[in-house]
């Protein structure tokens, strides 16, 4: 529970991003009251927020040099370019 309760605490810090009145502001506010029936007061520490955002953290540079990975190296043309020019065209 103590990581549904890090995910409350995310989905509060971004109403004010969107806005209580929109749309999207409203279904958080939605979810926010549904699933904080779940999370039991207190459950959320410090170290725990902390630990959740080294974790993330640590996701996102991992997931960053795999993009980099699998991006195409120096000039190669991208899959699916024109082919080269036969004889017949280029006479």
């Amino acid at each position: 529970m103590q990581r549904l309760g890090v995910v409350l605490r995310q989905l509060e810090e971004l109403v004010p991003l969107l806005g209580s009145a929109s749309e999207p502001g409203k279904a958080v506010l939605d979810a926010i009251g549904k699933l904080s029936k779940h999370v039991p007061a207190g459950s959320v520490t410090p170290a725990a927020m902390k630990g959740n955002i080294e974790s993330m953290a640590m996701r996102n540079a991992q997931q960053n040099q795999q993009m980099q990975a699998l991006k195409p190296q120096g000039g190669a043309p991208a899959p699916g370019g024109a082919p080269p020019p036969t004889q017949a065209a280029a006479a």
